[in-house]
This record gives structure tokens, C-alpha cells and sequence, in this order.
């Protein structure tokens, strides 16, 4: 069933780009250019995690689930794969909140000793 390999293959990538938004900063060390690739993924990670937006991948994938005759999913794909797991009681606006000043503090934190290193 090639939808249900792309909905699988899309969940690897939307896994892949959320780890990315949240330490890509750390590949700067070694690949400074890459700040042109994960400033505007962290700014749309920041503005999809203080909105309480739901990420475009994630119809996406419900979509291609239920073509592949699999079941979809309700929420975002944090709240699906990553909150249902740290959290089972699901995502609050509240918790929601605090991942995203945890990833904007952390990501702070790394641009600031990657500008450093670089002066």
C-alpha cells in the first residue's frame, strides 16, 4: 500500500524536522550555513507552538492514513506521537506553552556559545 508507506515515511520526516527545530541549532558548529535552514524551521516551531496551530504534515498524514484504510488521529503530531507518550493526559494549552519557552530558552542558549565561538 504505497499510502500507508507515505504516511509512515511522513511521520519519520515531521519526527526528523521537530528534533531539527528544536537542537539543529547544535549542527552549527559544525555547518555554520546551516542557520539559514533552521532559523526559519525554528520560527515556524516557535510560532506553531504558541499559536496551538496544528502543523500542515499532520492532515497530511491523516489524510494519507485513511486512503491507506488506516485510522487517523485527532491533535497535532506532537500531541499524537510525542505527548501521548511524556504526557497521556494530553496536551494543554498550558504545557503547550512551556515546550515552546523550553525550546526558545534552549535555543537561545545554543545561538548565543555558537556566536560566541565565532567572535
Amino acid at each position: 500500500m504505497p499510502y500507508a508507506f507515505l504516511a509512515s515515511s511522513l511521520v519519520v520526516f515531521h519526527l526528523a524536522f521537530v528534533l531539527f527545530v528544536i537542537f539543529g541549532a547544535g549542527l552549527l558548529f559544525l555547518w555554520p550555513k546551516l542557520v539559514w535552514v533552521h532559523l526559519p524551521a525554528l520560527f515556524w516551531g516557535i510560532y506553531v507552538e504558541f499559536t496551538s496551530s496544528i502543523c500542515p504534515l499532520t492532515p497530511l498524514e491523516n489524510r494519507l492514513r485513511l486512503k491507506a484504510g488506516l485510522q487517523g488521529y485527532d491533535g497535532g503530531f506532537v500531541d499524537h506521537y510525542i505527548l501521548s507518550v511524556l504526557y497521556p493526559d494530553g496536551l494543554t494549552p498550558t504545557v503547550q506553552l512551556v515546550l515552546g519557552i523550553l525550546m526558545v530558552v534552549f535555543n537561545l542558549v545554543i545561538y548565543g556559545l555558537w556566536i560566541r565561538s565565532r567572535l
